[in-house]
């Protein structure tokens, strides 16, 4: 069982990107509340895993998918029991156009677009979901040729904010504030259209005997970060929050 303890230290903590700005609060509050501090690595979990590997010395993880921190746990790379599910990601279709994209995605059935950016649906969660859903639309095939790639979802985000995509599927997380969208136009992707996005915390082998490390996931499953996360637009499924 995880718990907290009072001497300050720091934690180094690999956070997958979809998950950058509800980090940023989250690292606040977790300083305020035990006095530790708090060290953020960004990126793609995939890349995480691969410097997990190789030696890279993070103590906890924050994918984007449940597999990777399950794989790690196997490896002898995580602690075993120490992993859980803190949030749910939802999918959006999003432009910095505000009268692209209506409430039901009518614009991938128009084709009023030039470029569709998703993220690479082998490394991505957020990724294979907009596959899913272009499948499930039955527009795949159709929208192919428009289709552009992002590395992960951060430079999906980056390919749809700068102009050089149209539109593009990316995290709620990345476009809401205090709640709200207010930039653009989008559509919320119904979730019957996708697989879950589960998301796993972990605590890696490095961080099995660091107080700052034990205490942040301990502060993860709390009220205060459950609140936090939904504000944006993450959602929980089975997990019980102390």
């Amino acid at each position: 069982m995880l718990t907290g303890v009072t001497q300050a230290a720091e934690v180094s903590v690999a956070v997958a990107a979809n998950f950058a700005t509800p980090m940023k609060k989250l690292a606040i509050e977790f300083e305020k509340a035990t006095g530790h501090k708090m060290q953020v690595s960004l990126g793609s979990t995939g890349k995480f895993y691969a410097q997990i590997k190789h030696g890279a010395a993070f103590e906890a993880l924050l994918a984007a998918d449940e597999k990777t921190p399950a794989r790690l746990e196997q490896e002898g790379l995580a602690v075993k029991g120490s992993r859980f599910t803190y949030a749910i990601g939802k999918l959006v279709l999003w432009s910095q156009r505000t009268n692209l994209v209506d409430s039901k995605g009518t614009v991938l059935h128009t084709g009023t677009f030039e470029q569709l950016a998703l993220a690479d649906p082998k490394v991505s969660p957020y990724g294979n979901a907009a596959v899913q859903t272009l499948t499930r639309l039955a527009r795949l095939e159709q929208l192919r040729g428009r289709l552009i790639f992002g590395e992960g979802i951060a430079q999906v985000y980056q390919f749809v904010a700068t102009g050089n995509a149209s539109l593009g599927f990316v995290a709620l997380s990345q476009v809401m504030t205090d709640g709200r969208i207010e930039q653009g136009s989008f559509w919320l992707v119904p979730t019957d259209l996708y697989d879950p996005i589960r998301q796993g915390a972990v605590l890696l082998k490095a961080g099995q005997n660091k107080p700052a490390a034990v205490a942040f996931l301990t502060f993860l499953q709390s009220n205060k970060a459950c609140e936090l996360i939904r504000a944006y637009g993450y959602s929980f499924d089975g997990h019980v929050w102390k």
